[in-house]
């Protein structure tokens, strides 16, 4: 076998995919071998949860209390919001009580609370599944609608951070009213109740302080309400504990993601191309609130079912043979080819707008 992975090129992309995970796989079996406790994977998978919910709670109160930094408690909760999106991910797959109904989906249900930015996480099961069927394809809904092939300019930045603004600029974009009327009818679907009212309360936040702002420097004041005032006390409480803090987390992750998954002119089917491992030094502080993801999630293109705290373990394994295998590190000319896989040095506006229909 060793000869074999000093020799790739000899070995067609479903040989070296098949490599990746067998090397991949037998680095878990020894992780739990050495450490029985990774065989309590559900066990493992509510505990995680139980000291995520109890961190944002934690801090949540420290801070309402006046014990805790408003800035503190925002990257906390992003941070401990960030592991229940790994959690989530893992459900999805059916990594904890796979046959046990009720905890799963109570699961299920306590991650889409703490972070309400996101869809409904049954509707993104088919999202996502679908995903590693067609990855890097137009019918990569999941991918897409995080900004996956999108050329970088003003449009990307304000859609990669946000989910709601990222379905407002595609129903701008759609050429007639009823591609803009089904774009519209998905969103309120696949986003109601939670993230409507997130995003909708994050809307209201932005505008009432922008407005104070302007008002400021013109050198008068908004005559508030009561009623309006003691509102925004509350929205304010909100957005350090819960909405800000996914709103950061979305950030990262969107950012993330979409810049290592390629789009558009991969070979069908061949993992090798879906993604890349993007770890540099200077994404640490996006990475910190999406749990490592450019370093790991490509790991879970090769081997599904393994949750992620086991990539995290097995990743400086799964980098070594990765790389022999020819997944591509830290490509960072993806940002200019809007996530094309080919290495072009230039690359039209048209050439971009035609790939993208």
């Amino acid at each position: 076998m060793e000869g074999v992975c000093a020799s790739p090129e000899r070995l067609n992309a479903q040989q070296r995919s098949a490599l990746i995970r067998e090397r991949v796989m037998a680095r878990g079996v020894e992780l739990r071998r050495r450490y029985p406790l990774l065989n309590h994977q559900d066990a493992l998978g509510a505990g995680i949860l139980a000291v995520a919910l109890a961190g944002m709670i934690g801090s949540a109160a420290l801070y309402m209390g006046g014990y805790l930094a408003g800035w503190a408690c925002l990257l906390l909760n992003a941070f401990f919001a960030s592991l229940t999106h790994e959690l989530e991910h893992d459900l999805i797959h059916s990594m904890y009580f796979r046959k046990q109904r009720v905890p799963h989906n109570l699961m299920l249900a306590l991650v889409w609370l703490a972070r309400p930015s996101t869809i409904n996480p049954w509707i993104r099961r088919h999202l996502h599944l679908n995903h590693h069927k067609v990855s890097g394809t137009e019918a990569d809904m999941e991918e897409r609608a995080i900004t996956n092939g999108e050329p970088w300019g003003m449009a990307r930045l304000l859609m990669v951070g946000d989910n709601l603004m990222s379905s407002l600029i595609r129903m701008l974009r759609a050429r007639t009213w009823a591609h803009r009327f089904n774009i519209l009818k998905r969103t309120l679907k696949v986003y109601a109740p939670l993230a409507l009212l997130h995003w909708g309360t994050w809307y209201l936040f932005l505008g009432f302080h922008a407005a104070n702002g302007v008002a400021g420097l013109l050198g008068t004041s908004i005559d508030w309400s009561a009623h309006t005032l003691a509102a925004m006390q509350v929205i304010d409480i909100a957005v350090v504990v819960i909405i800000g803090p996914n709103v950061l987390r979305t950030f990262c992750l969107h950012f993330i993601s979409s810049n290592m998954h390629y789009y558009g002119d991969i070979e069908p089917g061949n993992v090798i191309q879906q993604t890349q491992v993007l770890n540099p030094w200077w994404l640490w502080p996006l990475q910190a609130f999406c749990c490592n993801f450019g370093s790991t999630h490509g790991i879970h293109h090769f081997v599904v079912k393994e949750p992620f705290y086991i990539r995290q373990l097995s990743a400086p394994v799964a980098h070594r043979v990765m790389a022999e295998m020819g997944v591509r590190f830290n490509d960072f000319g993806t940002f200019g080819r809007a996530n094309r896989f080919a290495r072009r040095e230039r690359q039209s506006s048209r050439e971009v707008s035609t790939a993208q229909g």
